[in-house]
């Protein structure tokens, strides 16, 4: 379970982004991150990796204090699948065998191969796993970050933006493996999202960030079109199909302003 209490952070030049921000996710959920540009979205993922530091507030895993916690133990505590994959010489196996270095004592074990070649078959990368991690594509290299964020075996799992270079099939193979992932491990994982539907459809909890401070947190309920025209200053429709919420921008409405 995740627990954030009332986390601050401004840049040193003074401009506050996230302000008294507080919301929980139990293990096994997958949260939605939404909002517009500039609310915030990808400044709490970073302070939640620890690669920000706020000024206030704490981050409790399974109660413990993840901003406080040793680099080593917040390593095998917490994985981030950034927006963009970085480029390296090393191959698909080794990059995704790295995410196994939290645990390395002497050197890589059986086991640590074999939950390297699970997760790589897991994501359909089997017959990448000698390429070169600089000759994939943009969106081979966000599977390839994934793969290694799964053998690393965090209890919390961040994603920014996670299909933001990937095919229509691989946005939904990528969301729904994460959701599927939260469910078989009791995961708890933070995703970044620009599209609605997409979290609507992979994502059962919602964080909804307006101007650095939480506007609404909760079920599907919450994505109401007050919410959106309140957050992203457009007009939309909700609709339910198959079960699922759908939201339908009502463009020739025009925006809110």
């Amino acid at each position: 379970m995740l627990e954030v209490k009332s986390l601050n952070f401004a840049y040193r030049c003074g401009r506050q982004i996230l302000e008294d921000v507080s919301f929980s996710v139990p293990s096994g959920a997958c949260l939605a991150v939404l909002g517009n540009n500039g609310a915030g979205k990808s400044t709490l993922l970073g302070c939640l990796a620890r690669l920000l530091r706020p000024q206030r507030g704490r981050a409790l895993v399974d109660g413990e204090d993840l901003l406080a916690m040793s680099a080593a133990q917040a390593a095998r505590t917490v994985a981030l699948v950034s927006q963009f994959a970085p480029a390296s010489r090393l191959t698909v196996y080794d990059m995704v065998l790295l995410g196994r270095r939290p645990y390395l004592k002497w050197d890589f074990t059986a086991a640590d191969r074999a939950l390297t070649e699970e997760a790589l078959e897991r994501l359909g990368l089997e017959g990448l796993a000698l390429r070169y991690a600089d000759q994939l594509s943009g969106g081979e290299g966000q599977k390839v970050q994934l793969a290694r964020a799964l053998v690393q075996q965090p209890r919390l799992l961040l994603l920014d933006e996670p299909t933001s270079s990937l095919d229509l099939r691989s946005q939904y193979e990528v969301l729904g493996l994460v959701s599927q992932l939260c469910r078989e491990k009791r995961l708890t994982a933070v995703v970044v999202l620009h599209d609605l539907n997409l979290a609507l459809r992979f994502c059962g909890r919602f964080l909804l960030l307006h101007g650095g401070r939480v506007y609404a947190q909760g079920d599907p309920s919450v994505v109401t079109p007050r919410a959106i025209r309140d957050v992203y200053g457009m007009e939309a429709e909700v609709r339910e199909l198959d079960g699922v919420p759908v939201v339908i921008p009502s463009f020739s409405a025009g925006g809110a302003g």
